[in-house]
């Protein structure tokens, strides 16, 4: 099915070159768009406004011309001009409850499939091996799955990447403390911890003992050369580290199709370099090699420092070409923190030096704070993962305990764990990625009004709604009545319903989540007034089954949209 944007952006297009043949409109954008007051109509476009120039006009002159010029599409009662040249769209009752019918009949909701034969590759989450997730990477992780997800729905094909920072210099610390300071039962109980502590007692060694230091660069020269020892021990180190992050994706629903560290992209490194010389791309500068940006207004950009080693702009250069080679992709998505877009502002400025035509796109989120400050590792203030998710999944259990006693205590902690995560997630990608976050359990966890659970409860509301039309009536199949919008919230919610392929198409084009997050609030909102205002099961024959059938729409939405974020929804809550 084309969304309603699309067909009446479509439309409007064809109607400005007809009315006005002569002009280029090209650099106009001719989009339609939902109202955010439904007074000014369902639908509006503003291109009347960016056409005035160009025509030497009065955007109103301009919209009427249209109006009067161009037949109106067939969805459409009527079409008006409003303000200072606003197209505004009221679409017809008949066709709005049509399009819907076929909502129902579409598993896909509406939703188009622009990305079928595109490849994307989505590098997100990004732990440092041997230390504990902490909640500082929830951000990544879930504002990266939720693109990767909605991406996957239009159609792309995503490849999601978890580029773990399995290489550098801590690991030669790392090895100096493993050796000295390792508790062989912590390893065994909370292997990451146990490797945190033994890393932070050897570099509080490293910063008072100048041969201690010096050794543990022998081990990193040692571990760099291939020494099967410090091997051996490296590649413990990733496979502890990823039991332990595995665990936290599983309870997170978080899957990658490659994990490949730093390290994959080491022998790459020496020829990335080599042509950034031979093209003159790069140049020695105290005896470190540099890319100079002046061209780009950045700051020059180092690529392998002055003692021969490489860093991470090296590696990253790498990582780019490799991925380009391997898979073709479209575009290469990045989701970190806002402290790195220098760094990839300067990386892609490189890549274009170099010949690289891939779409690369930063996508950066603000930081996560605690009220009093940043989190510290070495000031002992992160909350690890791993506990924030045990207290979600505890705090929840707890409220579904008081709330439905009735459950089993199996049923109630399935629900605690759906209800607790996702009210996690939730706190998150209903925000701007942009914005800070000042994170504190009260807000995180909430379960009333714009969160996870309200939503979810939302959804389990209706599944009782279904319920009790089946005991009351039952071999009654309501989708063998038409679907009616006879009602003012009833088409109120059929707007609603029309819009979610729209709503998935923005957030994923603007990497932001909560454009989703705000449409599936907005409709569970509209979906309660729905329920409110007028009868359902009390309601004539042939009405009361349309409106069954737009509870299972709204529930087939709120589901669809939900999974999109990473969030389960309960039958029961």
């Amino acid at each position: 099915m084309m969304t309603v944007v699309n067909e009446l952006s479509t439309w409007m297009s064809a109607a400005f070159q007809q009315v006005y043949p002569a002009a280029d409109l090209s650099q106009v954008k001719l989009d339609v768009v939902p109202t955010a007051d439904e007074q000014f109509g369902d639908y509006q476009c503003n291109a009347a406004m960016g056409l005035a120039r160009l025509l030497k006009m009065k955007p109103r002159d301009i919209a009427q011309a249209v109006v009067d010029g161009v037949a109106k599409p067939d969805c459409v009662e009527r079409l008006e001009v409003a303000g200072a040249g606003f197209l505004n769209f009221y679409l017809k009752a008949e066709w709005l409850a049509q399009y819907v019918e076929g909502l129902q009949k579409d598993e896909r909701m509406g939703v188009s499939s622009p990305g079928v034969g595109r490849t994307v590759i989505m590098d997100y989450s990004s732990p440092n091996i041997a230390k504990p997730m902490h909640i500082g990477h929830i951000r990544s992780t879930v504002i990266g799955n939720a693109i990767d997800r909605l991406h996957r729905l239009l159609g792309y094909r995503v490849i999601a990447d978890n580029h773990f920072g399995d290489w550098g210099t801590q690991f030669g610390i790392m090895i100096m403390g493993y050796r000295n300071f390792v508790n062989a039962e912590a390893l065994k109980t909370s292997p990451i911890e146990e490797l945190e502590r033994v890393y932070r007692e050897s570099y509080e060694q490293s910063q008072k003992d100048e041969a201690w230091l010096n050794q543990a660069r022998t081990e990193l020269v040692k571990l760099q050369a291939g020494d099967p020892e410090n091997l051996a021990l490296w590649n413990k180190f990733i496979e502890l580290s990823k039991l332990e992050f595995d665990k936290i994706y599983g309870r997170l629903g978080v899957r990658f199709d490659l994990e490949r560290g730093e390290s994959f992209y080491n022998g790459r490194l020496a020829g990335v370099i080599q042509g950034l010389i031979d093209r003159t791309i790069a140049e020695e500068s105290e005896g470190a090699l540099v890319v100079r940006l002046e061209e780009e207004k950045l700051p020059l950009s180092i690529v392998r420092k002055s003692d021969g080693g490489f860093n991470y702009a090296a590696t990253d250069l790498a990582t780019v070409l490799s991925r380009v080679e391997e898979f073709n992709p479209e575009s290469i998505v990045y989701v970190t923190d806002e402290r790195q877009q220098l760094h990839f502002r300067q990386v892609f400025a490189i890549c274009r030096r170099m010949g690289v035509t891939v779409r690369l796109e930063h996508v950066w989120f603000g930081l996560m704070r605690l009220p009093e400050g940043t989190f510290s590792t070495r000031q002992g203030n992160v909350i690890k993962l791993e506990r924030l998710l045990d207290e979600a999944e505890a705090r929840a259990l707890a409220i579904v305990k008081e709330t439905s006693p009735e459950m089993s205590p199996e049923q109630q902690k399935e629900v605690a764990r759906a209800v607790g995560i996702g009210a996690i997630k939730y706190a998150d990608l209903s925000q701007n990625p942009q914005s800070m976050i000042t994170f504190t359990w009260e807000k995180a966890l909430a379960l009333d009004g714009n969160s996870a659970p309200y939503l979810q409860y939302a959804y389990a509301r209706i599944a009782s709604v279904q319920d009790k039309y089946r005991e009351r009536f039952p071999g009654k199949d309501p989708s063998a009545y038409p679907i009616r919008l006879t009602e003012p919230v009833e088409r109120k919610l059929a707007i609603r319903l029309v819009r979610f392929g729209d709503s998935v198409a923005q957030a994923a084009a603007a990497y932001r989540p909560n454009y989703l997050a705000d449409y599936l609030y907005d409709l569970a909102q509209v979906y309660s007034s729905f329920y409110q205002t007028v009868p359902f099961l009390k309601a004539e024959e042939g009405v009361r089954e349309s409106r069954v059938r737009l509870c299972a729409l709204v529930a087939k939405t709120l589901r669809m949209g939900l999974n999109l974020l990473g969030i389960e929804t309960p039958e029961r809550i």
